[in-house]
Order: C-alpha cells, then structure tokens, then sequence
C-alpha cells in the first residue's frame, strides 16, 4: 500500500471531508485518518451488528476519531493557515453557535467582531479555491509531473516545524537513500546516520515505511525495528519522536505513527 502521507495528499477534498478513501486497485476503503483498511466484499462485525465494509469505515471513523472536523481543524497551522482564533471560532461555527453565544463564550466583545471573522473565513475559503484551481492548472501542464525527479515529497502529517528541510524532490531523496543504506542477501541497514537536518529527515522518513501505521508497538518492538537498520536504536528513536514520525505514551510503554 502507499505511504498514508501520500495517500492523504492526494486526497481531493470530498475524500479529506468524509475521511476515508477508496484504493479500486486493492479494493479497500482507507481511513486516512490512521491508515486502517476495510476490503470490500467482506462483512465486519461491531457490537453485535453486521456491516459491509463501506459502512464499517464510517464506523471506525465515528467511533475512533469522534469527528474528521476536529481532527482537520486541529491540524498544524503550517497545514491550515488557520490562527488559534480561527480555530476556536469554526469550532462553535460547526456547533451551530450564534454570533451572540459565541461572543459570551470568547468573555466579551462585539456580535460584529464575529461576523467579520465569518467574513474573513469565506473570503480565505476563495482564496483557496482560486488558488488550488491555479496549482491545477499548473500540474495539467507539467505532463511528467508524475514520474518527475523533481517532484516535491510530501511531507508527514506530524511535522513539527515545516521549513526548507521538508523541501525534498524524488531524486535528492532517492540520492541520499543510496548514499546512507547498504543492502545485502535482501536486510537493509544504515551505514550512518547523517549529521544535516535534512538528510536526517530523508532517512528518517524511509525507515517509518517500516512500521504498521495501524499498529501500537511497545519500546522494545520499536528498538528491534531500529536495530535492524542500525546499532545507535536509541538516536533513531529519539529523532522519530522529535520531529513527529511517532508519538508515545507518557510512561513510554507504547509508541505509534503520528498521524
């Protein structure tokens, strides 16, 4: 299966709104919220009721993440552009809230002060029909986009601080990957974990391929996956943590794919 970065960003926003898609060639429904899979054709049971497999992702959805909004809107701003503000203002908008609830539940101002947040909200809402329509028109043009080198990799959901070392194409990460791993009788391993932001994130990125990101795994599952690709496990699980390939429980007891 694809990456669920990827499969997230190329998700067209009907896709993003219900939260799930669906891969014709595996015949699944993907959540792309944490990856998990549903095939068609195949009945799923939850508490006591019989489902199809269409029907049990929109369970799983409801039932796991409670809301696509909320997961979308809590997003990182690097992500939305949205302000805390903003934020916090289509949360009570999506509530139903008036502008005269909303005001006594923000501690004071002005109805009208509400509404010309809702009309700065519509007015970014063109803005980026506008300019997705743009970056369209410009993919329609680079006939090769999808087998271009030069195509940008898209960047995990959990990033922290998105910056210049996010700006990766295909072939700087193909470069580096040859660089930094060895393969021998089919077992991969890292020759050295290297020293730049960037290329750490470029290896980084490739070794998360190696984890389910349905799953939950406990430190020492973690450490046999790092191991195999290199001795230093405790740097490589230190990186994943810090710039946001995985989280972990506070007693570190489990870690996940941050999605």
């Amino acid at each position: 299966m694809k990456d669920l970065n990827e499969i997230f960003w190329n998700a067209s926003v009907e896709e993003l709104k219900q939260g799930f898609i669906y891969e014709e060639s595996r015949e699944e429904y993907i959540c792309l919220i944490c990856g998990k899979s549903f095939e068609k054709g195949i009945i799923y049971r939850e508490n006591e009721m019989l489902m199809e497999a269409s029907r049990a992702v929109k369970n799983h959805i409801q039932q796991e993440h409670d809301s696509v909004f909320d997961y979308l809107v809590n997003m990182n701003k690097v992500f939305t552009g949205l302000t805390e503000i903003q934020k916090e203002l289509l949360k009570y908008f999506y509530q139903g809230l008036s502008d005269k609830e909303i005001t006594g539940l923000m501690g004071g101002g002005s109805t009208s002060t509400i509404r010309n947040h809702r009309f700065k909200l519509k007015e970014k809402e063109k803005q980026a029909k506008i300019f997705s329509a743009i970056m369209g028109l410009l993919e329609e043009k680079d006939h090769s986009k999808e087998e271009s080198p030069k195509k940008l990799v898209d960047i995990h959901k959990g990033a922290m601080m998105v910056d210049e070392r996010y700006a990766v194409s295909g072939e700087e990460m193909e470069k580096v990957i040859k660089t930094y791993f060895t393969s021998k009788d089919g077992i991969e391993r890292l020759k050295e974990f290297p020293a730049k932001e960037k290329r750490k994130i470029i290896v980084l990125k490739y070794m998360i391929k190696k984890f389910d990101a349905t799953k939950k795994y406990s430190e020492k599952e973690v450490n046999q996956v790092l191991k195999s690709f290199y001795e230093d496990y405790v740097t490589l699980r230190r990186y994943l943590i810090q710039y946001g390939f995985m989280e972990r429980s506070k007693d570190c007891s489990q870690y996940w794919l941050k999605n």
